[in-house]
């Protein structure tokens, strides 16, 4: 007897036809005895729909009450998913994430999943039931309802499974693994058997979709085993994992990821003093804002420095509302913004005692023409923020270099 936990995106369940094809594969492989839960998000477009709609009623629209709102799209889902099998003669019942005991903080369109009471999901799988849960959302202590952010019905899935000690959690998503590049931009990209959790932590934090962080983050601190596969196909995919098997744990470079949502923001001539980048980040923080890479360089003629940072472009307004009301009492010169920005990284826990990795990376950059405007780095990664224009071209040199003729250094 295996219990399993299966998560399938919105382009899965976007119409009644893949609705029913869904049903038909999970009542196909099922072996008798198996328990399975069916994690599911809004169909299709349902999201941005909602999100268009809540613009032309109220462009700032209270965070509790958008949440309120998107929280209605996985509801259809789950509900058609359910009758679905009933109608092909197998019990099942949907759950909200609420019902499901998914218990969240309460930092609204962007919660974190604190803890899963999963004994009625436990008990209808001890009922014989296929069980559907809403992802994306969850519930505070104080019955608010949250979500969890854009690709959070993966985090919800991998909860569900950690909650149920689950033997697996299986992610089906329009792409059949995970892959050394994105394969819409480079043609030659190789899809991967297996990876650590923590490069592919650092692969969904830089700009790989396949995954959400928070996702993989509960993975590893719950070891749960996650397989990231296609909805349209039986060929087996990626599977994450906390260490290599021989055959795949020599590779220094594991992947090149790229993130368009990026926006740069530098503060001018900020007072050369200590607390000030305190000040900053800390009112960041309090908006629940998150920044990534961050650079202070001195002015030695003024005796002031420049903070230069990135968040993402959906959270700029409300960045830029912090550092704005932070101005007077600061007395800084200025900030700037700019979002014709894109980062590109590498990542592979084989750097570490690697020389020359970084300087690999700069010379593909430089070879492609391509200028570097800002720089991190991290134990098992690289990040070069460049102009948006060039990211393609810049995915594609860093990709051949490390991974030439599609294989792996």
């Amino acid at each position: 007897m295996a219990t399993l936990v299966k998560k399938f995106g919105g382009s899965s369940v976007a119409t009644p036809e893949k609705m029913h094809g869904i049903v038909d594969r999970i009542l196909r492989e099922k072996k008798p005895d198996d328990r399975i839960v069916l994690v599911v998000s809004a169909m299709g477009d349902s999201t941005d729909d909602l999100l268009a709609l809540a613009a032309k009623v109220n462009p700032e629209m209270p965070k509790r009450e958008m949440d309120m709102l998107l929280a209605t799209g996985e509801q259809v889902s789950i509900a058609l998913l359910a009758s679905a099998f009933e109608a092909k003669g197998h019990p099942a019942i949907s759950f909200t994430g609420a019902q499901a005991g998914i218990r969240t903080n309460d930092k609204h369109t962007k919660a974190a999943i604190q803890d899963v009471l999963s004994h009625r999901v436990d008990e209808a799988l001890n009922e014989g039931k296929i069980v559907i849960v809403a992802g994306f959302q969850g519930v505070t202590d104080e019955g608010a309802i949250t979500t969890l952010g854009r690709g959070g019905s993966d985090t919800t899935a991998v909860a569900v499974a950690a909650g149920l000690k689950a033997d697996l959690c299986e992610i089906y998503t329009d792409v059949d693994g995970v892959y050394s590049a994105d394969p819409r931009i480079v043609s030659n990209a190789q899809k991967m058997q297996e990876i650590t959790f923590g490069e592919m932590l650092e692969l969904a934090r830089l700009g790989a979709g396949v995954m959400q962080p928070r996702a993989v983050e509960y993975g590893e601190h719950n070891n749960v085993a996650i397989h990231v596969r296609s909805t349209f196909n039986d060929v087996p995919g990626t599977i994450i994992r906390g260490e290599y098997t021989v055959q795949e744990k020599n590779f220094v470079i594991r992947g090149v990821a790229h993130d368009t949502n990026v926006a740069k923001i530098a503060v001018r001539g900020v007072p050369d003093h200590p607390g000030v980048a305190f000040t900053i980040f800390s009112a960041l923080a309090e908006a629940n804002i998150d920044v990534d890479m961050i650079v202070q360089s001195a002015r030695v003629e003024d005796n002031k420095n420049d903070i230069l940072f990135t968040v993402t472009k959906t959270e700029l307004v409300d960045a830029t509302a912090v550092i704005e009301d932070l101005k007077e009492s600061m007395n800084f010169d200025k900030f700037e913004v700019e979002i014709n920005v894109a980062k590109v990284s590498v990542v592979g826990a084989g750097m570490l005692g690697s020389p020359g990795i970084a300087a690999a990376m700069f010379g593909a950059l430089a070879k492609a023409n391509i200028n570097i405007a800002v720089i991190s780095t991290s134990e098992i990664s690289i990040s070069c923020l460049i102009p948006e224009k060039d990211v393609t071209n810049a995915v594609n040199a860093i990709h051949d270099y490390y991974f030439p003729n599609g294989k792996e250094e």
